[in-house]
């Protein structure tokens, strides 16, 4: 368990405790192996909560994942979905992805909502590039990660992880945009497999020694 004033632990990642209102963009061109890394990032510790925002898979399916990480992260964590139906109070759905205003105002109410159980959460975007490739303009995109998914890290005491796979069709040039999210984010980390369930991440803008880690996953 963690205590209050910790960063936020992701020991099977072998990196170190992360700061409250760290903000990092996860990238990499291997679906598979990007959501296991925004899995082993966002399970939840007994003392925290995870809020994700998932445009691919069911909110069940999302808190499986976190419970194949950490045991009990899935009742641990809340689920705003695009794709399923809602389930109880832990699984929302989202009707319309790409309108953001009320994307913004769902998620903040998923997270304002997991503060009144923790005031610790981890909050995430899986996948950021489904987004990207529904909105007309990538600048509301900005604006939206922005106003919303990091104004939520200044109020409380949480992470951000926001994954873009970087072998989807978003409708613009894909380095250009994840150079323009950069500039928002505190910490980058790119994914890249290296072989069945095996990955080297090489990280920029965490407390590390090394610049790359190599992962089981």
């Amino acid at each position: 368990m963690s205590l209050a004033n910790d960063g936020f632990e992701t020991p099977s990642l072998s990196l170190p405790p992360i700061d409250s209102g760290t903000s990092i963009l996860l990238t990499g061109d291997d679906t598979e192996a990007l959501q296991s890394v925004f899995s082993h990032l966002m399970a939840a510790d007994d003392d925290e909560r995870s809020i994700v925002l998932s445009t691919n898979d069911g909110g069940r399916a999302i808190q499986r994942n976190l419970n194949d990480v950490r045991t009990g992260a899935g009742s641990r964590a809340s689920v705003l979905t695009c794709e399923g139906p809602a389930v109880g109070d832990d699984i929302q759905s989202v009707d319309d992805i790409s309108d953001l205003t009320r994307l913004g105002m769902d998620f903040s109410t998923l997270v304002a909502s997991a503060q009144q159980h923790s005031d610790r959460f981890r909050s995430g975007i899986l996948l950021c590039s489904s987004i990207a490739s529904e909105v007309d303009d990538t600048r509301s995109l900005y604006r939206f990660l922005n106003s919303n998914f990091l104004t939520e890290l200044r109020r409380g005491e949480g992470i951000g992880v926001c994954a873009l796979d970087t072998s989807a069709d978003i409708g613009a040039d894909m380095n250009s945009t994840i150079k323009g999210l950069q500039t928002s984010f505190s910490a980058h980390v790119e994914v890249e497999k290296t072989g069945p369930s095996q990955a080297t991440l090489t990280v920029e803008g965490l407390d590390l020694n090394e610049e790359t880690v190599d992962v089981s996953l």
